[in-house]
């Protein structure tokens, strides 16, 4: 039997994190499978520079599932959100596991990545609800299919949207994950973009400065 790579009191502390995020502490399990196969690939893949399990559960976890609220009107009717340059999955996979009605897209154009996660999906029971992209963002040929897309530290706001905004339905948004609330991004936007918000989120466990931005065609339904 292989040995558990989590340490045992990394179940309460998750626990702990999902309510205070308002998510039901029932999602630890599935969580927790992910964050184990995480583990155990990036031993070998080098799928992220975090290592420690403890600091994995805040700063890919917790850190993702802290906009969930943000696609629970996505979810509840079934539409689509495309993850990003996704890398191993986050936040698109934990998003996933946290609103079953989502249905998630995860780009990602690194074949290592691209193989961890499929298997992600496969063993995590995902499929056909999470599907894997293996492409460059802007090769996507999906061009107005998804209600949202989201990027976790993957570029600026107008390098994302040059990217991938062609992706978006015409009343689509960018969910945009960034550190600081980024004013050279927002004043740099392409022309017929606009900021709808930007909401400061508490990441449990993270004392680090986060924000939502988001960002629709300018003749977007509010």
């Amino acid at each position: 039997m292989t040995a558990d790579p989590l340490p045992p009191d990394l179940r309460p502390t998750l626990e702990q994190g999902l309510r205070a995020l308002d998510l039901p502490p029932a999602l630890a399990p599935a969580l927790l499978d992910y964050l184990r196969l995480l583990l155990r690939w990036n031993q070998t893949y080098n799928l992220t520079a975090i290592r420690d399990p403890r600091e994995m559960l805040v700063k890919h976890l917790l850190d993702s599932l802290a906009m969930h609220r943000h696609v629970a009107e996505i979810a509840d009717a079934g539409g689509e959100l495309a993850d990003l340059g996704t890398g191993p999955g986050l936040p698109g996979i934990p998003l996933a596991i946290a609103r079953p009605g989502l249905r998630v897209a995860l780009v990602e154009s690194n074949g290592k990545k691209a193989r961890f996660l499929r298997e992600a999906v496969r063993k995590l029971g995902l499929a056909p609800r999470v599907r894997v992209l293996e492409s460059r963002i802007e090769a996507v040929d999906e061009a107005g299919r998804f209600d949202a897309i989201t990027a976790r530290a993957l570029a600026t706001l107008p390098l994302i949207l040059q990217l991938g905004g062609h992706l978006l339905r015409p009343d689509g948004r960018l969910l945009a994950m960034k550190g600081v609330h980024p004013v050279d991004e927002i004043a740099t936007l392409p022309e017929g973009w606009a900021v709808q918000a930007s909401e400061p989120l508490s990441v449990p466990g993270l004392e680090a400065e986060r924000h939502l931005v988001i960002v629709a065609r300018e003749d977007a339904p509010g």
